[in-house]
């Protein structure tokens, strides 16, 4: 670790002599098309941001900056498509979220990561290629109660694997929702998911002074990149959405089966 002194501040990264500027603009962009993503399609933000900064900031760092800058995309979202909104679907799937975390991290401890990585990867590209392949999903009708029961599973995955949101998105596709309506339901879901992460980690003491003056730095290009987000989500169609839903899906099931080869990070 070494510092890089930016604007005055000293900021912690990792990297060889030399490469201070280029180090920063790699944050920088990473945060800006990681604001993207989450403007155009609601989530995936940390898929996007974390396959970069992991190599340039510490781990801890990733997951404060990707829990903090979740709040921060998925309130920007709820405010932008507060017409939308109707909590009454979104609360069930929100507490079977905050149910779920704690226990998928409570199961990590007995189960084998890689194997439990590959085997979600693989059911997740393999359900994103079939939604591609077919058309449109017929609509499913689900009660309250097993709503409740979806949001143990999305949050137990999360605690499990980092994706705290992809079962509730995928639950919301099948009721054949419009995007709008999607998005007012699972993002909502993913704020609960990042106000219960970002607490965890404030009592575990990982929000530190260098972290924070990360956050301040990256975010404007966040903001940024959500802002354009947003612009395109507002002109793309319902199966637009859709297939784009599908293909980041399919991109996280891939992420997480290279998550475990030789060659990743750890």
């Amino acid at each position: 670790m070494r510092w890089i002194p930016i604007q005055g501040l000293a900021i912690p990264f990792r990297g060889d002599d030399g490469m201070d500027a280029l180090v920063f603009t790699i944050f920088a962009l990473a945060a800006l098309v990681g604001g993207f993503v989450s403007g155009f399609s609601g989530f995936a933000m940390g898929l996007v941001v974390s396959g970069v900064w992991l190599h340039i900031i510490t781990p801890m760092q990733t997951a404060t900056l990707i829990a903090g800058y979740g709040l921060l995309t998925q309130g920007y979202g709820i405010y932008k498509l507060r017409h939308a909104l109707d909590l009454r679907r979104a609360w069930p799937l929100a507490l079977g979220t905050v149910v779920g975390i704690p226990i998928g991290v409570s199961i990590l401890a007995f189960l084998n990561p890689t194997y439990l990585r590959v085997g979600v990867g693989v059911l997740l590209m393999i359900y994103s290629i079939y939604g591609l392949a077919r058309p449109v999903f017929a609509p499913i009708k689900i009660g309250t109660g097993a709503d409740v029961a979806i949001g143990i599973s999305n949050g137990m995955l999360g605690g499990l694997t980092g994706l705290g949101g992809v079962i509730s998105t995928i639950s919301c596709q099948w009721r054949g929702w419009p995007k709008d309506m999607q998005r007012a339901v699972f993002q909502p879901v993913l704020f609960v998911a990042f106000v219960v992460i970002s607490l965890s980690q404030a009592m575990a003491g990982t929000i530190t002074k260098d972290t924070l003056t990360l956050y301040a730095l990256g975010g404007p290009f966040m903001v940024a990149g959500l802002w354009s987000g947003f612009i395109l989500f507002g002109e793309i169609d319902d199966e637009t959405f859709r297939k784009s839903v599908l293909a980041l899906l399919l991109f996280a099931g891939l992420s997480l089966i290279v998550s475990t080869l030789p060659f990743s990070f750890r």
